[in-house]
């Protein structure tokens, strides 16, 4: 058999507005439980929904940098189901015209650029949050009920856990350059369904579809994808269909279980939402939100291999992150070096980030203060391996550069007569490294420089140790 993963991706993103979705209740995260709620996101009777413009206003956003197109008139309707978490017993949602259709993301995978496509993207409200005690007990929030989603649905173009992953992060970056939502999977601002099969399409065979839940991580998302990817493949290899059903994600022990069989449209008896009228959205209303885009990454990308000279991988990288990127902007402009700023902060700084568990959103050293070390690197005050020394005290201590350098008496050692000194004491002291570099032993160079470095307690600059070194020993 040849067969080939099909992966389709449901996002729920909620969206950073002041106040819900049809109410003036607080958007807020964290607050005591019930206590952000009111007769209409209760779904009280008589209780009638307004629509949030700001909400809208978002969503266009999002299908805009996603190169989707824009309905300009569409409705709400009601998807009608009993569950604890949705008090009115059914969810303000779009059916059948959503606000956004057609769009696409790219990826890159071994052969080249792939387009993953975005089948719509519609606006709707969040339902309440179900809390299960110590006792055995169902407790529940309603202070989410009504928050502003938009619901991101792609198309089954997705063939591996990696292109799942490398999709979600370009997303989850994309949206927090829009800043319509903080997209925080531990907050559950962002929430990821997946839907699997494999199929034989010479054969005509394939699978019924999987709908993936309770991944509550990126990584979660691509275990829980490599997990089905395999029990669908050994279905297929043994002539098995399987059911078209719900699963939930199990961490430990990394497996995916049964949740219930998968309910079909019909099974929500969607209806128009009668207390909201229809929506007419004019041009010049989406052309304002257009015009207004922020700079999304790979314009970003595109502009700081022009305007700084580094390379298309390195601004790739600094451009994934809003916060890398406006590091290293503000960073580079201080500097006036964006080469050198654009290094440091790719290794040495995102090293020190990666150990301490960190990431550039949290970062304590500010632009000024890291373009206050590199300009001690770049007038030769320091060299780099003190620069890294006083980088790593920054990060422990909150040390400020040029305060730290002196008071340690870190000034590299610049008079040549100084250095000389130090060369000629290392030489008399190793000759039988001169005589292994005369004959061809080009790593006794190494060890000497070292020897140099440390007799000047790493105040000299390597470079100038070797050149020196070099011009003795040939003298000799």
């Amino acid at each position: 058999m040849s067969l080939k993963t099909l992966i389709g991706l449901e996002i729920h993103v909620e969206l950073a507005t002041e106040t819900k979705m049809f109410c003036g209740c607080k958007n807020e995260f964290g607050k005591a439980p019930n206590t952000n709620v009111c007769p209409i996101c209760l779904g009280h009777p008589g209780a009638l929904p307004a629509m949030n413009k700001t909400a809208v206003e978002y969503a266009v956003m999002a299908g805009l940098a996603f190169d989707c197109e824009i309905r300009k008139d569409f409705k709400m309707d009601r998807k009608k189901y009993f569950y604890p978490d949705l008090t009115k017993g059914y969810q303000i949602t779009q059916e059948d015209f959503p606000l956004c259709s057609k769009g696409k993301i790219t990826i890159k995978t071994e052969n080249g650029s792939k387009d993953i496509g975005i089948h719509r993207i519609h606006i709707e409200e969040d339902t309440g949050k179900s809390i299960h005690n110590e006792e055995g007990n169902t407790l529940m929030d309603y202070n989410r009920c009504g928050v502003p989603l938009i619901e991101i649905v792609t198309e089954p173009d997705m063939e591996s856990a990696e292109e799942a992953r490398q999709f979600l992060d370009i997303l989850k970056e994309r949206i927090k350059y829009l800043g319509i939502s903080d997209v925080k999977m531990e907050e559950g601002s962002l929430r990821c369904d997946c839907n699997l099969n494999v199929v034989d399409k010479e054969k005509g065979f394939k699978t019924k579809i999987s709908e993936i839940k309770n991944m509550n991580s990126f990584r979660a998302v691509e275990k829980a994808i490599e997990y089905e990817t395999r029990r669908h493949f050994k279905m297929a290899e043994e002539g098995e269909i399987g059911h078209k059903e719900t699963r939930r994600w199990v961490e430990d022990p990394g497996h995916t279980e049964v949740m219930r069989r998968k309910e079909e449209g019909n099974d929500y008896r969607f209806s128009v939402e009668g207390d909201i009228p229809f929506v007419s959205l004019e041009q010049s209303f989406i052309d304002k939100i257009e015009s207004e885009l922020p700079e999304l990454p790979h314009e970003k990308m595109n502009r700081f291999i022009t305007e700084y000279k580094i390379d298309e991988y390195d601004a790739d990288i600094l451009t994934r992150s809003k916060a890398a990127a406006d590091y290293f902007e503000q960073t580079a402009e201080l500097v006036k070096d964006p080469r050198l700023a654009s290094n440091w902060i790719l290794s040495d700084v995102s090293r020190r980030l990666n150990e301490e568990e960190k990431s550039f959103e949290t970062i304590e050293i500010s632009p000024k203060q890291l373009a206050d070390l590199l300009f001690l690197v770049k007038d030769g005050k320091i060299n780099n391996n003190t620069a890294k020394k006083v980088l790593r005290a920054m990060f422990e201590e909150g040390v400020e550069p040029t305060d730290y350098v002196k008071e340690k008496g870190l000034i590299q050692i610049t008079d040549d007569s100084a250095l000389n000194e130090i060369v000629e004491k290392v030489l008399s002291d190793n000759l039988q490294s001169i005589e292994d570099i005369k004959n061809g032993k080009d790593r006794a160079l190494g060890f000497l420089v070292g020897q140099c470095m440390k007799a000047s307690k790493g105040k000299g600059n390597p470079q100038k140790f070797n050149e020196l070194l070099r011009e003795n020993i040939n003298k000799m």
